[in-house]
C-alpha cells in the first residue's frame, strides 16, 4: 500500500472517530448545565472551560473570544472554521482525506462523509442548533457511528482497514483519558480521593461517564455508586468496555501487529515496541498505583506516550520519500 494512501485512510477514520466524541462531550455537558441549573447552582458556565482544555485549544479560543460561557465555548468546538477541532473543520478534513483515496473506499462511506459534510456546512444546521442543539449533536453522533459501522461492513479487513483500526483506537483512548482528566482539580494530587462527594459532584462524574458513553455499562457492575476511583478503574482498565484505555491500547496493538505480520512479544519498528511495552504498563497496574501515582500526572503521561505511538507510526509508515509536492507533505506534518 503507498504511503499516502495509508496517511489518508489513517486520518479519515481519526477525524471521524474524533467528530463522534467531541459531538458527545459537548451534548453531555449541555445536559450537565441544566442538572445544576435544576440543582439551583450557578457553576454551568465554568464547566465549559475544561472542555476547551481537553481539546488544547485554550489558547485559539482566547485569539477569538473575551471570555468562556456556553454560547463562545459550543461555537469554538462546534462551527469555527479556523479552529481545527471544531466539527465542521474535522468533518472537512475526514471527507477531504476520503477524496484523497476515494477508489480505497466504498460508495456508502463516500456518500455518508458528503452527507455530514454539507449538512454542517448549510443553514439547516445553524438552525437546527439554535433551535435544538441536542438534536444537532445527534446528528453528528449518528452519522460518525454509521461510518464507523460501514467501515467494518463494507471495507475488506486488509492493510487499509487496519490503519483505520489503529487510527480509531488511538484517538478513543485518547479522548477517553482527556474526558477523564477533565475532573483531576476535585482529586487530590497524590492518593485516593477519602471525601465524600457532594451532589454537584455526583453529577459531574456521572456526566464523565456519559461523555465516555460508558453510563448503562458501569451501571451494570457497580449500579448507582459513583466515585472517581470506581470510574477511573472502569474506563481506564476495564478490559471488557471498548472505550476504556486498556480495550483501545489492546485493539491498536492488534491493528498493528496485523499490518506487519509480527507475533504477539515480538515488534519490527516502535510503533510496535512503544505500545506493546504501554500495554503492557498499564495490564500490571491497579487503580491504586494510578491514583498513588498521581491521577493528573498519570493521565499526562500516558497522552505522552499516545502521542509518541502516534509519531512511531508516522515514521514507520507514513513519511516516506515519494513525489507528491511541497503541499502535501505539510499537510501531513500540520495533520501529524
Amino acid at each position: 500500500m503507498l504511503s499516502r494512501v495509508a496517511n489518508s485512510l489513517y486520518w479519515m477514520s481519526r477525524y471521524i472517530e474524533r467528530a463522534e466524541n467531541l459531538a458527545r462531550i459537548m451534548d453531555v455537558n449541555m445536559q450537565l448545565m441544566l442538572d445544576f441549573r435544576e440543582a439551583g447552582s450557578n457553576r454551568s458556565d465554568a464547566h465549559w472551560l475544561p472542555i476547551i482544555q481537553a481539546t488544547g485549544d485554550e489558547t485559539l479560543f482566547g485569539e477569538f473570544y473575551g471570555e468562556v460561557n456556553s454560547y463562545t465555548a459550543q461555537e469554538f468546538l462546534t462551527f469555527r472554521a479556523d479552529n481545527p477541532n471544531s466539527l465542521t473543520s474535522v468533518i472537512a478534513q475526514a471527507r477531504e482525506n476520503a477524496r484523497m483515496v476515494r477508489d480505497q473506499i466504498t460508495v456508502e462511506i463516500w456518500e455518508e462523509i458528503n452527507r455530514l459534510y454539507l449538512f454542517l456546512r448549510s443553514s439547516r444546521a445553524r438552525e437546527m442548533w439554535d433551535s435544538n442543539a441536542p438534536e444537532f449533536y445527534q446528528e453528528i453522533k449518528l452519522g460518525s457511528l454509521y461510518l464507523q459501522g460501514l467501515s467494518d461492513a463494507t471495507i475488506p479487513h486488509t492493510e487499509g482497514w487496519l490503519f483505520m483500526q489503529s487510527a480509531k483506537y488511538l484517538e478513543r483512548a485518547d479522548k477517553t483519558t482527556r474526558i477523564l482528566d477533565i475532573r483531576h482539580t476535585s482529586l487530590p494530587a497524590k492518593g485516593r480521593p477519602e471525601k465524600p462527594l457532594d451532589p454537584h459532584e455526583s453529577l459531574e462524574w456521572a456526566a464523565v461517564l456519559r461523555a465516555c458513553s460508558a453510563w448503562d455499562a458501569y451501571r451494570q457492575i457497580h449500579g448507582a455508586d459513583i466515585g472517581p476511583v470506581r470510574v477511573s478503574n472502569f474506563l481506564i482498565l476495564s478490559k471488557d468496555f471498548p472505550r476504556s484505555v486498556i480495550f483501545c491500547l489492546a485493539a491498536l496493538d492488534s491493528a498493528l501487529r496485523n499490518i506487519s505480520g509480527v507475533q504477539p512479544g515480538r515488534f519490527s519498528n516502535d510503533a510496535e515496541k512503544h505500545s506493546g511495552r504501554l500495554l503492557a504498563e498499564v495490564q500490571f497496574s491497579s487503580v491504586d498505583d494510578i491514583f498513588n501515582h498521581g491521577f493528573h500526572d498519570y493521565i499526562d503521561l500516558i497522552q505522552q506516550r499516545f502521542n509518541q505511538i502516534g509519531e512511531a507510526l508516522f515514521d514507520a509508515y507514513i513519511f516516506k520519500p515519494f513525489n507528491e509536492g511541497e503541499e502535501t507533505l505539510q499537510q501531513q506534518q500540520q495533520q501529524q
